[in-house]
């Protein structure tokens, strides 16, 4: 199950306790096709993940809406898969548990909850591991089960904000294949956040690049690198072109936020 996302001039401002206005950010338009992989690339403190947020449903907007396939997005919802960045596993649940927790909230029926965990836990690599508890888990493993949690639960999009910012170099590396290629095989449409402009490029069909604050989509960029995708492109002079790119495009943006 994938499906289409529109963002039609969605808007954020906060207001401190003292009344204060802090404008997050400015409008979006924006679409997310079915099955695409689109990136959001910025600065920190541009609203990516704010953006990201009010797709969840777990912030509303100062204006505008946001449709996925047609309906309006209210409220947090089963259709959207959310993984943050922090490890946000429940500590008493088992690595299965964790992972059966949606389905079993649901009502579906235990047999069921049982092969569909047992099927995500070794698309990412975690047979053996199904008994253990998330303090006996790598980083790394613990952001595995929360993937799988995410998509045992076939929501429509999956989201993801900065998943593999907390992971060390190599362990980050082998999660953006983990994720990409089981995106490759169940073509879910994906949203994710990120500041790293390697990640960006290699995870993504699309990138769109967010200003400083107050956040806007200033440009969008096609990444047109055949599937499945190796980390060895990185070193391609076609990623080493982009790459450029973007990172004049991010360079400006945070000159321009040290300006104010």
């Amino acid at each position: 199950m994938s499906s289409q996302l529109s963002i039609q001039g969605v808007s954020r401002v906060f207001t401190s306790p003292k009344g204060q206005k802090t404008q997050a950010l400015m409008p979006v338009d924006f679409e997310v096709r079915e099955n695409d992989f689109v990136t959001i690339l910025g600065p920190s403190g541009c609203g990516k993940s704010t953006l990201l947020r009010i797709v969840a449903g777990l912030d509303q907007p100062t204006t505008g809406q946001v449709l996925l396939d047609g309906a309006p997005v209210q409220g947090p919802g089963a259709d959207r898969g959310m993984v943050f960045q922090s490890y946000t596993l429940f500590p008493w649940l088992t690595i299965e548990q964790n992972i059966r927790f949606g389905l079993r909230e649901r009502g579906m029926p235990e047999h069921a909850q049982k092969e569909r965990a047992d099927y995500f836990i070794a698309k990412v690599g975690l047979r053996g591991f199904e008994q253990h508890f998330p303090k006996q888990l790598s980083g790394g493993m613990q952001q595995r089960t929360a993937i799988a949690r995410a998509l045992a639960n076939d929501p429509k999009i999956l989201l993801l904000d900065e998943p593999f910012g907390a992971l060390d170099n190599q362990t980050r590396v082998l999660m953006q294949e983990l994720l990409l290629g089981i995106w490759e095989s169940a073509q879910k449409t994906v949203l994710f956040v990120t500041h790293d402009i390697d990640e960006a490029i290699f995870m993504a069909n699309r990138v769109a690049v967010f200003s400083a604050r107050p956040g806007r989509i200033k440009t969008e960029l096609a990444v047109n690198f055949p599937h499945p995708r190796h980390y060895t492109i990185k070193t391609s002079p076609e990623f080493m072109a982009l790459k450029a790119q973007l990172t004049e495009e991010i360079r400006a943006e945070a000159m321009a936020a040290d300006a104010h």
